[in-house]
């Protein structure tokens, strides 16, 4: 019977990776049917050759993890044994996004949202463009305080257009993030998912945490900074380059939104659905599409996005119809 061992240069990150008790090689155990002995800091696997070479993966990919000072969950040894299975090349830090002040880990889950983290990582402009429940807010609001809290920038933008208000908010009473609280409520929400709110009400007080109307943006230059432009496609096309041109040195601006949701009145056309046209061949500027079959909340969701897409295809195809008749009369 083949026999592997793995020696992991730190004890105490080996510890965290074998989990309470051991209980993450036990669970390595029971669904590879091999034997895992650990001693200290080294392992000593027994069982099938494809096994053992599994399992060795998955331990030595979240080795890396648990080298961050933090305890391997049985979730993650399974979820990274699934893609080991599937033949990816996994990687806890291809699907991890952040570990929250509760431990909780915020994972990319879906293939195009892999795609979207990484290009975050890589490209300094990212356009996160799809429905309603496919992540593109909430991945980029954790990637933003993972950058935070790794010190990589110095502060987070929020910005969103405050269609609704017509972004004359001076009339309204408050400062500035009591004005266009109700616009930035969804980030308000990604943010209090992952941070405590001390935490959180902390780094606004700092500065370290801004909120803005898109409109507040003209005329600054934003350096250090980590800028999230949420439901860009209520952006015209003069506030979307003004927006792109506002980035400065160490900085990184992300652009979500979804092209079917435009409320802008008139025959103002969405400055989102330009920029993915016009900014498409750039290097160091991503544009990640995701479709229904990326949403990620209740089941439901998904089934409620593709009636409507259906709904409006047929409404579109009709009135081409209608258009034609008009047009042969």
């Amino acid at each position: 019977m083949p026999i592997t061992e793995i020696e992991f240069p730190s004890l105490p990150a080996a510890k965290l990776l074998f989990g309470t008790r051991e209980t993450n090689l036990r669970f390595l155990e029971s669904t590879l049917n091999i034997e895992i002995k650990a001693d200290g800091n080294m392992v000593r696997i027994t069982g099938p050759g494809d096994s053992i070479k599994a399992a060795q993966k998955v331990l030595v990919t979240l080795y890396e993890e648990a080298s961050t000072n933090r305890e391997i969950t049985a979730s993650e040894i399974s979820e990274q044994l699934a893609l080991v299975h599937a033949g990816g090349e996994g990687g806890a830090n291809s699907a991890c996004v952040l570990v929250t002040s509760d431990k909780r880990v915020i994972r990319a889950k879906t293939e195009n949202q892999k795609a979207y983290v990484e290009a975050i990582r890589r490209d300094d402009v990212v356009f996160g463009v799809g429905p309603a429940g496919t992540g593109k807010t909430y991945l980029a609001m954790a990637m933003a305080v993972d950058a935070l809290m790794r010190k990589r920038v110095k502060r987070i933008i929020l910005v969103r257009p405050a269609v609704e208000a017509g972004e004359r908010l001076g009339f309204l009473p408050g400062d500035m993030a009591e004005k266009v609280n109700p616009y930035l409520r969804p980030l308000y929400d990604a943010l209090y998912d992952m941070v405590d709110v001390d935490r959180a009400q902390h780094w606004m007080s700092q500065g370290a945490i801004e909120v803005a109307p898109l409109a507040f943006m003209r005329g600054r230059t934003l350096n250090s900074a980590f800028v999230i432009l949420d439901e860009a496609q209520n952006s015209t096309q003069e506030q979307m380059k003004m927006f792109l041109t506002r980035l400065g040195f160490g900085s990184k601006a992300i652009v979500t939104g979804d092209l079917t949701q435009t409320d802008l009145t008139g025959d103002a056309r969405s400055g989102l659905a330009q920029a993915v046209e016009i900014l498409a061949n750039i290097d160091g500027i991503s544009i990640i599409r995701l479709n229904e079959s990326d949403i990620v909340r209740h089941p439901l969701v998904q089934k409620i996005v593709v009636a409507y897409d259906k709904a409006a295809h047929k409404h579109e195809t009709n009135k081409r119809d209608i258009d034609t008749i008009d047009t042969e009369k």
